[in-house]
């Protein structure tokens, strides 16, 4: 199972707790500490970016020496390694959706990109996404790469078969909110008893959360994990356990899940298709695609930035624009399945066609309209460490069969002792 695509998110905040406020990285000049101008770097890590696109931005950029490296293992720490020793860092990063907020208090380490040029961009971009990359003051440290909307993955034919209804557009309609879908799932289990609806209840939780519009910790540093719009996530997350129709898996079960029919539905990113496609590839044309039950949400999606210590900032941002231009964007959906921040790809081809491991369904119909309608959210620099403890209490639910009442408090316990810990209020 690749955590690096699947469950990044959920592996994130695990570990969120003990990296903490290691994004402290200190204050910053923003001189260019003798770089060569004309020599530049670019850091990604594998799949962060086209490989394609970014070969071919050395041609297009030909009066620049761009030396690119995908870099692997713990891209973040190493990111901080480099910024600490200003020779050692990138002219221009990848910085990983998950990590971008604990950055933002450390802004003056990067370039404005405003100042180099994104102002005149940002337009044509997805402002909910920008402000994931803005700080407080206003500047805009990441440019983004991809996003994640969230919909309904589904076996046609296994919905068929539980008389379940089975084109999108009425799958969309009629399980549109989490009860409607909870409730289809408990038919299609009677009907079909080793089959379940969700892989787990964490992926429930995460989706409902993206669809609100507060999160763990509010604009003024103050702890609100334990209030009333978390509460009813967590409430409703545990329902499908309590239904029965909850496939418990938390381990490297899942491939064989979702190839022997065990798991009729996923709820995920756009970028989770190909997850799917490369787990199960003999069930192409039974799968498709329907809206998230309970609105939009979104899960990953990085940005690219520019270290201040950059020698050509100007030159870095037009190499960035380049690569994250409509166009190129719709590339690389293709070839990583990165999907686009910039809607006029939504148009582009390759976006538009039809998919055939989803029985020639237009997904773009799906998540077009979900990414452009996705709330913008404050995630605080401490959201990742004080959101681990919840999901870590519902896996022990499924695991360990813990009362989800006494899960819900002490998630709540954990998530406050984290929170003072990393001075939330």
């Amino acid at each position: 199972m690749d955590l690096s695509r699947r469950r990044f998110l959920q592996a994130a905040v695990l570990t969120a707790a003990t990296a903490g406020a290691t994004a402290a990285c200190g204050g910053g000049s923003g001189s260019t500490g003798g770089k060569d101008s004309k020599n530049l770097t670019l850091w990604y890590w594998s799949g962060g970016l086209s490989d394609k696109v970014v070969a071919d931005s050395k041609k297009h950029f030909s009066d620049i020496s761009l030396k690119t490296s995908v870099v692997g293992g713990d891209f973040k720490t190493k990111l901080l390694t480099g910024l600490r020793a200003a020779q050692s860092a990138p002219d221009i990063t990848g910085v990983k959706g998950e990590d971008i907020a604990s950055f933002l208090p450390n802004a003056n380490r990067f370039i404005d990109l405003k100042t180099v040029g994104a102002d005149k961009l940002v337009p044509q971009y997805l402002s909910w996404k920008l402000k994931q990359a803005t700080s407080q003051d206003g500047k805009l440290i990441g440019f983004p790469i991809d996003i994640g909307p969230c919909a309904t993955y589904y076996r046609e034919d296994l919905f068929a078969k539980a008389g379940l209804p089975t084109d999108p557009a009425k799958v969309s309609s009629e399980l549109s909110t989490w009860d409607d879908y909870f409730k289809a799932g408990v038919e299609l289990h009677k009907a079909i008893p080793k089959t379940y609806l969700i892989n787990n209840i964490g992926s429930v939780f995460s989706m409902i959360i993206g669809q609100g519009t507060r999160r763990f910790i509010d604009e003024d540093n103050k702890f609100i994990g334990d209030q009333d719009h978390i509460r009813a996530a967590w409430l409703t997350s545990v329902k499908p356990y309590t239904l029965g129709i909850d496939a418990k898996i938390n381990d490297n079960t899942w491939n064989a899940a979702i190839s022997n029919g065990a798991l009729a539905t996923e709820i995920g990113a756009a970028w989770h298709a190909l997850d799917i496609s490369n787990a199960a590839p003999g069930t192409k044309g039974n799968w498709r695609v329907a809206s998230l039950p309970g609105g939009p949400s979104n899960l990953g999606g990085s940005f690219l930035a520019i270290p201040a210590t950059s020698g050509n900032p100007e030159e870095a941002f037009k190499i960035i624009s380049w690569i994250l231009s409509p166009e190129n964007q719709a590339r690389g959906f293709t070839d990583a399945a990165l999907f686009p921040t910039a809607p006029a790809a939504y148009k582009l081809a390759a976006l538009t066609e039809g998919d055939a491991f989803f029985g020639g369904q237009k997904t773009i119909e799906i998540f077009g309209p979900a990414a452009e309608k996705i709330h913008s959210v404050y995630e605080a620099p401490a959201d990742a460490a004080v959101s681990a403890p919840y999901f870590s209490e519902l896996t022990s639910i499924e695991a360990k069969g813990k009362d989800p009442e006494q899960a819900w408090k002490d998630a709540v316990g954990q998530a406050k002792q984290i929170a003072q810990r990393q001075g939330v209020k």
